[in-house]
């Protein structure tokens, strides 16, 4: 099984257990980037191992090389002195190395390849988790601007805003009587105005009915003091 079906097979199997549960998408984001990061940590481990494995294979084949050459000069040795029995017994050793060799070989090269294909998964899981975390960047902005509305929004409640409307038609109301007592004050000084207007016309209405009076006589015409003196004594008198 690939890195990346078991990758998804774990946040399948956990991702259907939130959605069950209606948890939010945040946390669900968190949890992908946490199974993410666990299988990361997991294939680097698999491929520290590799490469471990590859240089203990490298020193096998390097200590074979030397024991098949080491048997390969006794068996020239025995030979050489005459002993066919050790020579054959040397040379045994010898394909024994070489099997092992042949053997660490391909345990080396099939490491290899393992190795190359770990290398790729590391990179493209590094790439989906740096893809994973700025999307969930993006989705820690996006939740905050709503926590950010909805608070917003809470506090323009209805009840709120009918109240302040409320105020408002008292201010209004307050206002409106403010202006109506501004007009009475003015009204009240245009009377004043008024009244005077009409006392200066009563003196010349009394002026001109005294000359009215005086022409008729053939007198002077009396002075609004010698009225009020003569208007005086006949109280006086009655």
């Amino acid at each position: 099984m690939g890195v990346f079906s078991r990758l998804s097979d774990i946040i399948n199997s956990n991702l259907n257990a939130m959605l069950d549960k209606a948890e939010d998408p945040e946390k669900i984001a968190r949890l992908i980037i946490q199974e993410m990061e666990d299988c990361l940590v997991e294939v680097r481990s698999a491929a520290a191992r590799s490469m471990a494995d590859k240089k203990e294979y490298e020193r096998d084949i390097l200590t074979l090389e030397q024991s098949r050459l080491d048997w390969s000069s006794k068996a020239e040795l025995a030979v050489e002195k005459g002993r066919e029995d050790l020579a054959r017994g040397a040379l045994a050793a010898k394909q024994r190395a070489e099997k092992e060799i042949e053997g660490r070989r391909l345990a080396l090269k099939a490491i290899e390849e393992v190795g190359v294909k770990r290398t790729d998964d590391l990179e493209k899981l590094q790439a989906k988790l740096d893809e994973a975390k700025t999307k969930l960047r993006a989705l820690i902005v996006r939740r905050e601007a709503a926590e950010q509305r909805i608070q917003m929004r809470s506090r323009i409640e209805v009840n709120k805003v009918d109240e302040a409307m409320r105020r408002y038609a008292q201010v209004e109301r307050k206002v409106d009587e403010m202006e109506a007592y501004a007009d009475l004050i003015n009204v009240g000084e245009r009377g004043l105005e008024a009244q005077f207007q009409e006392l200066a016309a009563e003196e010349s209405i009394e002026k001109e009915l005294a000359e009215l009076k005086r022409r008729r006589s053939g007198g002077s015409a009396p002075t609004p003091a010698s009225r009020r003196t003569r208007a005086a004594g006949e109280g006086e008198g009655s």
